[in-house]
């Protein structure tokens, strides 16, 4: 913390000198120009060559009726997004070009969203989220360089919303099919004596979700505080949020789906059947029958996290420009489960006698596992722009904590049971990089990119895990401590011929270390690897007034990815492998036509092969080679389109996506797949404008509106049944999503 105090000292002596030097009256475009230098040196520019889209707070605001943010983002090129509830809210996740989302880098502000040690981004644990954004770029690829975990897929650069320079505000209320429900409130200050500026925003979303009992009540808010005082800014803002969701992790058979596509097996408590007499049920051997009577309540995951930063932009002069933020996260939670049936030696427990003098070594119980982590930091850019010139320097420092642990709560049929810690371990992670991007026009038309960054990981974890040893008998101690140095370059070229035309060709190195969940899900002393990736892409750009068209080629050759391969650690989960050579390639196709003022069409195409190069599949612990296969959740063709009307104030929107066959592993077996769907969904909308306040936006979405039964996510597995892979078995589970559904709202601005 030391460093940060440091810096907010250095903050106050900028300010003051601004003070002094720069004391003119400040106009809201000096004001928005000073708020766009948080970013721009981690993103793209329109003729950076890498493949990339841009979505601005109106295009957000459009379709933010309270789903989560991936759900929102799913039409654009390459993007599939996946939902445990079913109707987009809660635990939902987003992948790109078939990357999952360990692979693709979120920042905020130039600050890393992904946690530490899985390198996710958990959606519910910065709620309504979409509500704050002012832009979002999604780099798709290894893209820019940029603070936090390496891009394998790509990234998702976005900003809090700009100090609006005038007095304002909205209100917006949303209700739909499964109950669910978003109030949101936002009031700014404008400009406040020329210099200063206030914005706050509070939200709610609740659902009781599409699958049963996969409920979600979240809460959340920002609030941002600036100083601007002629070409210097202060920023400090917080935004963050509670959420409490029904955990829905586990997925349904086809024979389940037949049955009833909408349940939710999370929570089943078993227990002896019993008839309506109130006798016993038994089998034909007279052994009572058991089954579920019923489901735990409080099957929840509870998370608690708050974002704080504080922002220093500088504009020295025409070519130089300095950004600084320094940043803090704080984050608790716990999710809680029923467990059935239970062996006490897993949790460290000696057997337990009850008051009937019965001893017992398993039983249902209630389980809590817990995590409290503190990650902050400093990120800082510099900028210089000349006619021919545009540079870009970037440094960050960043510092990870966190410790989990669990407790046994209840344990079922002893009343007198205490509450008892089982596990506990820490972990620490530093994370430093340094880069530098230059953009030199050589000629007009003619542009060369040149990219490289610098990055240091040390990772300790310690401690007692939660994963049990079926042959030690005891729990997993962890005692890791791991160094990671990565020099990542790019290089591309970029020529427009003309205003309209640009073509351009790129290369990148990017490398990432492994997860948490690669060090603890292993076999004793076989430790992964870091990952390489190695990304050329070229493309072609048009944009003209009636016609806007791209097509970007891609290769991605991985060295050393982590990938399943069926094979189970010490512990019995699965672990991950590094295969030396496996690879994504494919045609991405744009195209947006604009034939009148009151319509827009626009498509997109993924066409693509991800593949391993030798691959061996385990099951039940045998090894069976099978060459080259497909990627795991890598769909061959991802496809949207959207037909736009707008006149008047009146907005109808009819947007479809596509996606192909995946694999649910490696192995590409035929029998594990999770099928292609196509969706489709109508928004409607009217926005009313009047002389008292700016506008009244009434909304509709239809979803599904063909009334599809589809599964967007799904995982599964193989057993033997005698020696040959011939005679094998599989299983499979998927997650239904949403059939028709509505959701309207009603947004007041002023």
């Amino acid at each position: 913390m030391k460093g940060i105090f440091s810096f907010l000292g250095c903050a106050i002596c900028a300010l003051a000198t601004a003070e002094q030097l720069h004391a003119q009256p400040l106009d809201s475009v000096e004001m928005y120009r000073i708020q766009e230098i948080e970013v721009k040196a981690t993103r793209a520019a329109a003729h950076t060559p890498i493949a990339h889209s841009n979505l601005s707070s109106k295009e957000i605001a459009s379709q933010n009726y309270g789903r989560d943010l991936p759900s929102l983002l799913e039409l654009l090129p390459s993007v599939v997004a996946t939902s445990e509830s079913g109707n987009g809210i809660g635990g939902t996740s987003l992948r790109i070009r078939g990357t999952d989302a360990t692979r693709i880098n979120v920042t905020m502000n130039g600050v890393p969203m992904n946690d530490a040690e899985t390198h996710s981004v958990y959606w519910y644990d910065t709620p309504d989220v979409a509500s704050a954004i002012g832009s979002i770029q999604v780099q798709r690829g290894a893209g820019t360089s940029t603070n936090g975990t390496g891009a394998f897929g790509g990234s998702l650069n976005m900003t809090t919303a700009p100090l609006p320079t005038t007095f304002g505000g909205s209100a917006s209320l949303s209700y739909g099919s499964f109950g669910t429900n978003k109030q949101s409130v936002a009031i700014s200050s404008g400009l406040l004596g020329g210099h200063w500026a206030l914005d706050a925003r509070l939200s709610h979303i609740g659902t009781k979700g599409y699958v049963e009992r996969a409920s979600s009540e979240m809460a959340s808010y920002m609030v941002q505080a600036g100083y601007y005082n002629g070409r210097t800014m202060v920023k400090a803002l917080s935004f963050g949020g509670k959420a409490r969701v029904y955990l829905s992790y586990t997925g349904l058979s086809k024979e389940q789906m037949e049955e009833n596509r909408r349940y939710n097996p999370e929570g089943e408590i078993y227990g002896p059947l019993f008839d309506a007499a109130g006798e016993p049920l038994r089998d034909e051997d007279g052994a009572p029958l058991t089954g579920v009577v019923g489901f735990y309540d409080n099957h929840t995951d509870n998370y608690l996290q708050i974002n704080n930063q504080i922002v220093v932009s500088h504009i020295f002069n025409s070519a130089w420009s300095l950004n600084a933020t320094a940043h803090y996260t704080y984050g608790n939670g716990y999710y809680q489960n029923y467990k059935n049936d239970q062996k006490f030696a897993k949790y460290g427990l000696a057997p337990i006698v009850t008051e009937s003098g019965e001893t017992l070594a398993r039983a249902n119980l209630i389980r809590r596992k817990s995590m409290r982590n503190d990650f902050g930091g400093v990120v800082a850019s510099a900028l210089y722009s000349s006619k021919r010139v545009s540079l870009s320097m970037g440094i960050a420092a960043n510092i990870y904590d966190g410790s989990h642990f669990g407790n046994v709560l209840a344990v079922e049929r002893i009343a007198s049971f205490a509450p008892t810690e089982y596990y506990r371990n820490y972990t620490t992670k530093y994370d430093a990089n340094i880069f530098a991007k230059v953009d030199w026009q050589i000629v007009s038309g003619l542009n060369l990119f040149a990219d490289v960054q610098y990055r240091h990981i040390t990772h300790r974890i310690s401690g007692v895990n939660d994963n049990f040893d079926d042959v030690t008998g005891a729990l997993q101690r962890l005692d890791i401590l791991r160094h990671y140095d990565f020099v990542n370059p790019k290089v591309g070229i970029s020529y427009s011929p003309s205003r309209e035309h640009n073509i351009y060709g790129s290369f990148s190195v990017a490398q990432k270390e492994p997860t948490r969940n690669n060090f603890t899900d292993i076999r004793e002393g076989e430790y992964p690897t870091s990952e390489m990736l190695l990304d050329a892409e070229a493309g072609y750009r048009y944009e003209g007034r009636v016609v806007s068209a791209a097509v970007n080629l891609y290769y991605m050759h991985y060295k050393d990815q982590l990938v399943l391969t069926g094979e189970l650690s010490d512990t019995g989960e699965l672990l991950s492998r590094n295969v030396p050579k496996s690879f994504r390639r494919g045609i991405e196709l744009m195209l947006a036509v604009r034939p009148c003022a009151w319509f827009t069409f626009s498509a997109n195409a993924t066409l693509s092969q991800n593949k391993i190069i030798d691959y061996t599949d385990y099951i039940d612990g045998v090894g069976f080679y099978r060459g080259r296969t497909t990627i795991a959740y890598s769909p061959s063709v991802i496809a949207g389109t959207l037909f736009d009307f707008h006149t008047k104030g009146f907005v109808a929107q009819l947007r479809t996506r596509y996606v192909s066959k995946q694999y649910l592993t490696n192995g590409e077996y035929e029998e594990l797949t999770l099928p292609r769907y196509c969706v489709t969904d109508l928004d409607l909308s009217y926005t009313l404008r009047t002389k008292r306040i700016e506008s009244v936006r009434f909304g509709l979405m239809l979803g599904n509106v063909f009334n599809t039964a589809y599964c967007n996510n799904g995982y599964g597995g193989l057993w033997l049944e005698g020696e040959g892979i011939e005679s094998r078995g599989s299983w499979a589970c998927y997650f239904p999503q949403a059939r028709f559904n509505l959701l309207g709202n009603v947004t007041l601005t002023f």
